[in-house]
């Protein structure tokens, strides 16, 4: 063979070779986005595989495995969306890595579903539809397997989106919907719906505008000093302190409140109690951590980087006692009304519900999680620990209001507005030093009102994206959920 054709050969091997190279990535690309969907699967069959063997053979055990799966499924999707709320503030501020975050989220989601998730649902998803006015069981399990399939398919298409929802929501709006299509708009209690709508705009609002005055109180106490360690050093152990109470409050009252009974004044009295023991804990502690620390801002973040964490461990653990049973209601009603028929009194949630919830839910963050990590805590705007922390206190005083008020409001739309309350704070304390800039400073250069739209500090096409998500989450469910409803009762009757 002559040296031109080995030479063209060799070309020839190198290009299939360059292809066989490309093949094999590309596949390995494929197989590892099909992994998580995968190991989901798996954890949804093995959740159907659970309940057929709890539940015994009877005339509605496939019923039960079939609602098994659709709560396991709901489980995996409340994880990849709504734990990213609690979240997101700590590993934007890069306080958290993502594998920190991860881990400490599924510990504490699936500990505060299991030690202090809720065992009884008071009414069917808080009361939304009268379960009398469907008449027989039968009809009420197709009601509730069409609620908790719409609202799964929801926030999964929610999440795939980029836009975080209130899982609660979700299921409301899907039993609404269920309940509508099976008896009539007479079948819904229109008074808790009006007040869930409310939620809508009190829960964001009154998260941003205590996330937005606790970071003025943080700039003007601590940042905006001269001497920015000695204030940090005063006012810090406080605002640790504040945290500790409106966190041992929160927990009592929503996450504690299915193991004791608590009322808000006991519950104000632990968190009060918490509160000055940690204050008084945490002042040799900042002393100490604060020692040999520039005065400028950065060395303000390591003080407030341990406060964040922690408050981002005890969201998750409230979130996982009181959201969980939510989420896994119209489930634990499915295996009520099949194995005993009743229809008209408190669902009782049993052990193994649970646990499909809060081991779903800890899957589904693991596998789902990091994008909707991602949008909460850098896509809004951007956050250092100083605003994280605004953000998780923030989400725990506004629940403590709320109850006070009796409010219906949702975490996610709590912690979301509390984000885009630092956000929007920020531009206009950004645009009011300017101002004073430019009147101290009568020749300054002025910038350009293009330039100064550009340079906004909360993305506005992520704040029109997670707006829309919530408005329309309660009609897109209902209306999902209605389509289900028939094509159930199709199939079944």
């Amino acid at each position: 063979m002559s040296e031109g054709n080995q030479i063209r050969h060799l070309d020839t091997l190198d290009r299939d070779l360059g292809r066989v190279s490309n093949i094999e990535t590309a596949s390995q690309y494929v197989s590892r986005t099909l992994v998580g969907p995968g190991i989901a699967f798996v954890f949804i069959l093995a959740a159907a595989l659970a309940a057929l063997l709890v539940f015994g053979q009877t005339t509605n055990t496939l019923v039960v495995v079939i609602a098994a799966a659709f709560g396991a499924y709901m489980a995996l999707n409340i994880g990849a969306n709504d734990v990213a709320n609690n979240m997101g503030p700590a590993v934007g501020a890069r306080a958290l890595t993502m594998g920190g975050a991860i881990a400490i989220a599924a510990v504490c989601e699936t500990a505060g579903a299991l030690i202090a998730g809720g065992d009884v649902v008071a009414t069917v998803a808080k009361g939304i539809v009268s379960p009398a006015s469907m008449g027989t069981p039968r009809v009420f399990i197709w009601v509730m397997l069409a609620a908790l399939l719409a609202s799964a398919l929801w926030v999964n298409l929610a999440t795939w989106v980029g836009a975080p929802v209130s899982t609660t929501h979700a299921v409301v709006g899907g039993v609404a919907g269920a309940g509508i299509a099976s008896s009539g708009l007479g079948a819904v209690g229109w008074s808790t719906m009006s007040a869930i709508a409310a939620s809508w705009v009190v829960s964001p609002l009154l998260g941003g505008l205590i996330a937005a005055g606790v970071l003025w109180f943080i700039k003007s106490r601590i940042i905006y000093r001269d001497d920015k360690i000695a204030a940090a050093r005063l006012w810090v152990p406080v605002l640790v302190g504040i945290m500790a109470a409106a966190f041992a409050s929160y927990i009592a009252l929503k996450g504690l409140s299915h193991v004791v009974a608590i009322d808000l004044g006991r519950a104000l009295a632990i968190g009060l109690f918490a509160g000055v023991v940690v204050w008084q804990v945490t002042i040799p502690v900042i002393r100490r951590q604060s020692r040999g620390l520039e005065n400028r801002n950065k060395s303000l973040k390591t003080l407030f980087s341990v406060p964040l964490v922690a408050s981002a461990a005890l969201l998750s653990f409230a979130h996982g006692a009181n959201d969980v049973a939510n989420a896994v209601g119209p489930l634990a009603a499915i295996v009520q009304a099949s194995g005993s028929g009743d229809i008209t009194h408190a669902i009782a949630i049993p052990f193994w519900v649970m646990l499909i919830g809060a081991v779903g839910i800890s899957f589904g963050l693991v596998l789902f999680g990091p994008r909707m990590i991602r949008v909460v805590g850098t896509q809004i705007t951007k956050l250092n620990p100083m605003r994280a922390y605004c953000v998780a206190l923030s989400a725990a005083i506004t629940v403590i209001v709320a109850s006070w008020l009796g409010l219906p409001v949702s975490s996610t739309h709590i912690a979301v507005g509390a984000v885009f309350g630092v956000g929007f704070f920020r531009e206009w304390d950004t645009e009011r030093r300017l101002r004073r800039t430019l009147d101290a400073v009568p020749d300054r250069p002025l910038v350009a009102p293009e330039e100064r739209r550009r340079r906004k500090l909360v993305r506005r096409s992520h704040v029109m994206t997670i707006l829309a998500a919530w408005v329309i989450t309660v009609p897109a469910t209902a209306g999902l959920s209605m389509i289900l409803f028939h094509a159930i009762s199709a199939i079944a009757g």
